[in-house]
């Protein structure tokens, strides 16, 4: 089951053509897992931090079609692979039927000082409720 997060494209992301700056889009993609965390895993990233975190560890894009200010996209994410200590997703964007990016990412469970630390189980077993099948 995929986690949906609509995204207005604001002139903040954009370049002064009005197409969103590429790199802008690796916000858009921390913001869609940050918020994946806090609605669909239940546990918000402020309550992460304060035991450890999930940094990236990997990331790639696939940039498909440019999105221009005021476009609307819907990010979608899902988990690819769940290991011991992290988890590779999945996020597409879209503006109506046209795919806009594809990216995959990579994240890592760790403790306060930065080790990999095994996924607690209430996060792993909401992140596998999330696998693509």
């Amino acid at each position: 089951m995929a986690f949906t997060y609509p995204q207005k494209v604001l002139f903040k992301y954009c370049d002064p053509a009005g197409i969103v700056f590429f790199p802008r889009y690796f916000e858009l993609i921390n913001d869609c897992i940050e918020t994946f965390f806090g609605e669909a895993i239940g546990v918000p990233f402020e309550e992460l931090m304060k035991v450890g975190g999930v940094p990236t560890v990997e990331i790639t894009a696939t940039f498909k079609a440019p999105s221009r200010h005021g476009d609307r996209l819907l990010l979608s994410l899902s988990c690819r692979r769940i290991g011991r200590t992290s988890a590779t997703l999945d996020i597409d964007a879209h503006c109506s039927e046209e795919l806009r990016f594809r990216a995959t990412s990579t994240i890592v469970h760790v403790d306060r000082s930065g080790r990999p630390e095994v996924w607690p189980a209430r996060i792993k077993d909401k992140l596998q409720s999330h696998l693509n099948r």
